[in-house]
């Protein structure tokens, strides 16, 4: 009981830790806005911390099934990182902010190709936007994107060798995934198959559906121009934070729906077996 609370303690102050972290790199951060962060860093933190201090579901998906969480945290706390370094060197320059944007203008630059998301995220900007501006969207966005796609890549390494979930240890369906509900009727497999089907299709869209949609609503309310730092961090990070993470619960209920399938012709196997 006293390690899971503990887990929860450090798992909700490393929440806090992510929701601060632009607010400690950025200078001139408005009062008003530090408030906020604060506000939201504590709503988030005492919600993350009640939900791994309990045995019940919750909110939280794969909470007993690491390493889905940690992978999704880290690969958005490096892209509010990295992003957030970049920000500050635009107008407060060092040579680590320098080395970050150097490497992230390289990526940004090769990802900046023809209808390719880095493309479409620059495309959405006003037009009367400012080159530097434009060069700086386009370097957190090939960072922010690149990072989203290692932590797939990670993911997938993860469960294709070492097994992800552990079968030494029973899946609970019912606490890692709350929000599905496996006595709505129909086959769960199929309903399974179904939401990682739309969860990937989802995820692979997400990334061009975001710029166009943005695009199409600046010609009824205010365009987007992600001037301010704080926007442009959390507006890209969402950008390719959402996709990915999309893409990776995806993966896993379908990596759930192939175990429940294998279970299931083991039993059937063992029972044809079995004298009568």
């Amino acid at each position: 009981m006293f390690s899971q609370v503990s887990g929860a303690a450090v798992r909700a102050l490393l929440i806090v830790v992510l929701l601060a972290t632009p607010s400690l790199l950025l200078p001139g951060v408005t009062n008003d806005a530090t408030q906020v962060v604060v506000l939201v860093g504590l709503f988030a933190g005492a919600l993350t911390f009640f939900e791994y201090a309990s045995d019940y579901p919750g909110l939280v998906e794969f909470r007993f099934a690491p390493p889905f969480n940690r992978i999704r945290y880290l690969s958005l706390f490096f892209t509010v990182f990295l992003v957030a370094v970049i920000c500050r060197g635009a107008t407060d320059p060092t040579l680590a902010t320098e080395l970050v944007a150097a490497v992230g203008a390289l990526i940004g630059q090769a990802m900046d190709f023809s209808y390719s998301p880095v493309r479409l995220v620059t495309l959405m900007l006003p037009v009367d936007t400012t080159a530097d501006h434009v060069v700086l969207v386009r370097t957190v966005a090939g960072m922010s994107y690149l990072i989203s796609l290692v932590s797939l890549a990670i993911f997938a390494i993860m469960m294709r060798i070492f097994g992800w979930p552990s079968r030494a240890k029973a899946f609970n369906v019912w606490i890692n995934l709350p929000t599905f509900d496996p006595t709505a009727g129909g086959d769960v497999v199929e309903r399974l198959d179904r939401d990682a089907r739309f969860n990937i299709a989802l995820g692979f869209l997400l990334p061009f559906l975001i710029p166009a949609v943005v695009k199409l609503a600046a010609t009824t309310f205010e365009p987007v121009t992600l001037d301010s730092p704080l926007t442009l961090i959390w507006t890209i990070a969402a950008w390719a934070f959402l996709p990915a993470s999309l893409f990776m619960r995806g993966i896993a209920m379908g990596r759930i729906a192939q175990m429940i399938r294998d279970k299931r012709r083991e039993r059937e196997t063992g029972g044809a077996l079995q004298p009568a």
